[in-house]
């Protein structure tokens, strides 16, 4: 059976904060931004370990997915997938990890 692909929190928040700031610009960018990163996160379910190992967590459970400069945080567990996190790519996510205690 497939993991089922569930979205933690801080994650959630993430993605409202995204679509908050690109629809100020453009509401149409902005939901198709969302459906390509939820179209990601639904894939995890078949191939969840198509992802890279985060290197600044260096856990094999922790992967990442980039859609387009954002790193889709997740985690690899027995039954499921967790999405932890949706963080621009040049945030330094050690600190953002470390500092919100996620994952």
């Amino acid at each position: 059976m497939a993991p089922k692909v569930i979205w933690s929190h801080e994650a959630t928040a993430d993605l409202e904060s995204l679509v908050d700031y690109i629809a100020r610009d453009s509401a149409f960018y902005a939901a198709a931004f969302v459906q390509e990163i939820l179209d990601a996160s639904r894939s995890l379910n078949e191939f969840s370990a198509r992802g890279r190992i985060v290197p600044e967590i260096s856990n094999p459970n922790i992967r990442e997915l980039f859609v387009r400069e954002y790193r889709l945080v997740y985690s690899v567990e027995v039954s499921r997938v967790v999405i932890l996190g949706l963080i621009h790519g040049k945030r330094d996510l050690k600190t953002l990890w470390e500092r919100e205690q996620r994952g």
